[in-house]
């Protein structure tokens, strides 16, 4: 592989794991978003839905679903691409992930509902603006819980990183 490719492939520094993980999360926060504006604008025709016993409005229906999504394709592009040198097992790896995004999920809940209930924004407007407020945080609690990654980079033997 050449240099060029492998720098590219490989972090070599925070400032590539960072740079790689806004990749990761970009994606996942395209396939998030528009998934949103598809079920709220599209699937969902119906203000309020009894899902379980409980009243859900279209809204928040449209960030589960939407966020799932986003997750699933976040945690794939991350665990490959981003911190694929963890030496954790991919199933601690998922759980963790989900159990941050499950943190995540009631924090974006929190913000968009503030957002959409007391300033009145678009929720398509809205979801977006709560998806961007939490991504720093997303970067270090992935980093260091999910896929159990100091903040200093070891270099292992063999490898230039």
């Amino acid at each position: 592989m050449s240099e060029a490719v492998a720098s590219i492939i490989k972090p070599k520094s925070i400032y590539g794991e960072v740079g790689k993980f806004i990749l990761s999360a970009g994606v996942g926060f395209i396939v998030d978003i528009a998934a949103y504006y598809v079920f709220y604008h599209n699937v969902f025709d119906q203000r309020v839905y009894h899902v379980l016993g409980m009243r859900l409005t279209d809204d928040i229906l449209s960030l589960a679903i939407s966020f799932f999504l986003g997750v699933m394709v976040n945690f794939l592009i991350t665990k490959f691409l981003v911190f694929s040198h963890s030496k954790s097992s991919s199933a601690k790896q998922f759980l963790r992930f989900i159990a941050v995004a499950i943190i995540g999920f009631f924090a974006n809940l929190g913000i968009l509902k503030l957002m959409i209930h007391y300033f009145n924004m678009y929720p398509p407007v809205a979801r977006p603006l709560a998806a961007l407020s939490l991504f720093f945080a997303s970067f270090f609690v992935h980093k260091l819980f999910s896929f159990s990654l100091s903040l200093r980079h070891h270099a292992t033997p063999g490898n230039s990183d």
